[in-house]
């Protein structure tokens, strides 16, 4: 005999039918650090920073 229960959450997961509740879908990505990274300005203020660790760096291992 089968279980009434595990027939009902057969069925239920065999249904592929939209529900009226479903979300719609998102119109617009969400955009990840990968693309705040490629970003102009944040580029430039990223050498400039390490530009000044590595003429720190240079100035301790050459010239203290």
């Amino acid at each position: 005999m089968r279980c009434l229960s595990c027939a009902m959450i057969c069925r239920e997961m065999l249904d592929t039918t939209q529900s009226e509740a479903a979300p719609p879908p998102p119109k617009d990505e969400p955009r990840g650090c990968l693309f705040a990274l490629s970003q102009p300005p944040l580029m430039i203020f990223l050498a400039v920073i390490g530009c000044l660790i590595l003429m720190a760096a240079l100035h301790d291992l050459l010239l203290l």
